[in-house]
């Protein structure tokens, strides 16, 4: 009986050592996403590319796509939102729902409009153009590290980043330093 007992103790030993070894999961898996940082720019801009963003997409409600940073913020206080799409049509985005940003629970949410037109950025191709929407004014209180998510139906995946799309994609959002007026 005492056998059994030992057996039995060792077995549920061994079982709950390895399943606690197991919880980080596979080395090499979503851990480099997740240590990937956005830094601050030594003038207080902060740039978040789509591209560069963990992504995820509802193929059913695409009013859901996610685009998420890890940002290190260095120097705190207030900035100006912009969003920057990419655009086939500058008089009517076509966004079918608003974008939220979402910042330590700071949230704006804003349906674009065109505020700017850029005609040469070296990272829109021919026949698109770059449009640049104001989001708003946020206020980021403390230094550190922010998740950072942006919501929105035309943010793609990755692996469809440099395909042909219909009228317009969620570049990036871009973050710089307000200047007191």
């Amino acid at each position: 009986m005492k056998k059994i007992k030992l057996a039995l103790a060792t077995l549920i030993g061994v079982t709950f050592l390895f399943s606690c070894n197991n919880a980080q999961g596979p080395v090499g898996g979503n851990e480099q996403h997740s240590m990937k940082k956005v830094v601050q720019q030594p003038d207080g801009s902060i740039a978040l590319h789509v591209k560069k963003a963990d992504s995820y997409r509802n193929k059913k409600n695409p009013s859901t796509n996610t685009a998420e940073w890890n940002v290190v913020i260095s120097k705190s206080g207030r900035f100006d939102v912009w969003l920057s799409s990419v655009t086939t049509d500058t008089t009517d985005l076509g966004y079918d729902n608003k974008v939220l940003l979402n910042i330590n629970n700071n949230v704006l949410n804003i349906h674009p409009a065109v505020n700017k037109v850029v005609k040469n950025d070296p990272e829109v191709a021919y026949p698109y153009l770059r449009a640049d929407s104001f989001m708003g004014v946020m206020y980021i209180q403390d230094t550190g590290l922010y998740l950072v998510q942006v919501i929105s139906d035309k943010i793609l995946p990755e692996e469809v980043q440099d395909e042909i799309f219909e009228k317009t994609k969620l570049l990036s959002i871009t973050l710089t330093p307000a200047v007191v007026r």
